[in-house]
């Protein structure tokens, strides 16, 4: 699933995510810019967990939700 950043995701959006994300998507919905994201990720400092896949992030979205304080 790719998501536009060109607007904030509701928490509709949010909670519809599938299981795995990119660090783009997860990005969009905390707000935090793409450069900003990548410095997160590659510090190990993202504030959920980021799987390194290949060459790409990954980020699975329970750890989103949870941070998001929209896991049940």
């Amino acid at each position: 699933m790719t998501v536009e950043l060109s607007h904030a995701m509701s928490l509709a959006e949010v909670a519809a995510l599938p299981a795995v994300v990119d660090l783009m998507t997860a990005a969009q919905a905390l707000r935090i810019k793409r450069t900003t994201a990548y410095a997160l990720a590659r510090s190990g400092s993202f504030p959920c967990p980021v799987l390194r896949v290949g060459g790409s992030y990954r980020v699975p979205t329970s750890g989103l939700l949870r941070l998001l304080g929209l896991a049940t």
